[in-house]
């Protein structure tokens, strides 16, 4: 059994995501959390769980990390903080993580990014540049490492139901994609190795997530 940390797990992927490898029988999630009272979620669904904060040290995260043998980075600042929290868990909390996952060995490294993210001509039009210029340059980070990396690009994340369908080939088509949905997508890039090494951008569609990864 493969042990996965996630890495903002309190977020809503990160939940999702949790009671999804809770229920698979070659995964057992860890949960990282940044405060002790987000604690009882993951205590009821009877999940490890420790506490630190990927805006600490490298070597705090690489404690937790040391006996697992995947990383989800799926941490985000938020809607409502500033541009500098951006910086901190965005961009540099991925990177201390990545350097995390080299000291102590862990080479799986899915990174949770976001549609878009190389496309500069849409950053400044969408409100939201210092978000993509963080997730495009630790998505740039985790290319030039030797991890088995699998960078995933959602598209706009929906609170509804997932549908278990996505599209891979044209997403920028499409508007938006279940939390849920991204979290299977995780799970499935996590079975399959052949999505090693590849960026995979989706959004909702029509072919099951399962067979578009196979594709992607």
């Amino acid at each position: 059994m493969k042990r996965v940390l996630i890495i903002g797990a309190n977020g809503k992927i990160g939940k999702i995501l949790s009671r999804k490898l809770k229920d698979e029988a070659d995964f057992e999630p860890v949960a990282m959390l940044r405060k002790p009272e987000q604690a009882s979620f993951f205590d009821d669904l009877g999940v490890e769980r420790h506490v630190a904060s990927i805006e600490g040290s490298v070597d705090e995260i690489a404690k937790i990390m040391k006996e697992t043998d995947a990383v989800v980075f799926t941490a985000g600042s938020g809607g409502n903080t500033g541009h500098d929290k951006t910086l901190t868990v965005d961009l540099d909390g991925a990177v201390k993580s990545m350097e995390a996952a080299r000291l102590t060995d862990v080479k799986r490294f899915i990174m949770v990014s976001a549609l878009n993210a190389d496309d500069r001509d849409l950053w400044a039009a969408s409100g939201l540049e210092p978000y993509y210029i963080a997730k495009h340059y630790a998505d740039f980070v985790l290319k030039t490492t030797d991890l088995d990396y699998t960078i995933l690009r959602p598209g706009r994340l929906l609170d509804e139901p997932g549908t278990g369908m996505i599209n891979i080939t044209y997403p920028e088509k499409e508007d938006g994609v279940s939390r849920e949905d991204v979290a299977g997508v995780i799970v499935q890039a996590l079975k399959q190795k052949d999505s090693i090494g590849k960026i995979i951008a989706f959004n909702q569609g029509k072919t099951p997530l399962e067979k578009a990864l196979s594709q992607g």
